[in-house]
């Protein structure tokens, strides 16, 4: 009896030292798996969008890891800390995993936003070009019709200036046609310093640079013509036989033609369109041997201008 019961003892005492053993060894499998989810969990929190992005995650992994830390002090099994510490960590990696996903997305997101602001700036220049271009293209369209239109009213009016350019010349043409009858009636006469009018020494007195009261209607005729025709001008030269002294005659034949040429003012013709010159008796007509040809020589010769006021050779 006394034997049985100490065996008993012994085995006890035996068993209550198995059980501190296995109690107190810790596997290094064990720690690992708990500093795994330790750092993993650390390291979710540690992020910045963790509570906004990947919440659920986050609160799973605390509580595994809690759970694991939990039977970790209380001694529980290895298999069932290193199972905690394992739903710990993955809850840990399925946030890291929600996060990055989520960021990519936003950068992917960003990147389309970006290539679409690209593409709309691209379009809008690509518009205000378009836009830029037409509206050159209207102004020179419009630039070309406002030169097409001048050019046909610079043509128009060339073609008005030609018509009355063609009408002015005949009307000069006529007027000259006119003239010369008129200047012909007055016997008149065409020569190489144009059309010329005679008036013998029958308008003077022999000496004397006075004309006399038949000139005036000769004088009026002439004024008369002078005044249809303003753009004619006359040169009045007078000559003289050669009886006297060189002096004396020019002297006479310049008195005589101012005599003819103060006529002509009188009767409104500017002085600006008169001549007066003496020329003496340098420009015989005839001989001055006998009594008719001096008369020939004594003489006022008015040479007319053409419509323009031009004299033959000058």
């Amino acid at each position: 009896m006394a034997t049985h019961s100490i065996s008993i003892g012994v085995a006890g005492a035996a068993a209550a030292a198995l059980l501190l053993s296995g109690c107190a060894t810790v596997s290094p499998e064990r720690e690992s798996a708990l500093d795994q989810a330790r750092t993993a969990v650390q390291h979710l929190e540690a992020q910045p969008t963790a509570a906004q992005t990947a919440g659920k995650a986050l609160h799973d992994a605390r509580d595994a890891l809690g759970a694991a830390e939990t039977a970790e002090r209380a001694h529980k099994s290895n298999e069932e800390v290193i199972h905690l510490a394992y739903l710990a960590r993955r809850d840990a990696e399925v946030g890291e995993a929600i996060i990055a996903e989520t960021a990519a997305r936003e950068t992917i997101a960003q990147a389309q936003a970006q290539r679409e602001r690209v593409l709309l700036e691209a379009r809008e220049r690509e518009a205000a070009m378009a836009r830029q271009q037409a509206q050159q293209s209207q102004q020179q369209a419009q630039q070309s019709q406002q030169q097409a239109q001048q050019s046909q009213q610079q043509a128009q009016q060339s073609q008005q200036q030609a018509q009355q350019s063609q009408q002015q010349a005949q009307e000069a043409q006529q007027q000259a046609r006119e003239a010369q009858q008129e200047l012909e009636a007055m016997r008149a006469k065409q020569t190489d310093r144009g059309m010329m009018l005679t008036l013998g020494n029958v308008l003077f007195d022999s000496g004397g640079a006075t004309l006399k009261p038949g000139a005036d209607e000769l004088v009026s005729r002439l004024s008369q013509f002078m005044q249809s025709h303003p753009d004619i001008k006359v040169r009045i030269e007078g000559h003289t036989d050669s009886i006297g002294s060189d002096s004396y005659n020019e002297a006479l034949s310049q008195r005589r033609a101012e005599s003819v040429a103060s006529a002509l003012e009188n009767r409104g013709i500017s002085a600006a369109r008169i001549q007066a010159v003496g020329r003496g008796k340098v420009a015989p007509v005839a001989g001055n041997d006998t009594p008719a040809g001096r008369q020939q020589n004594r003489r006022v010769e008015i040479i007319f201008s053409d419509a323009q006021g031009r004299f033959a050779g000058s």
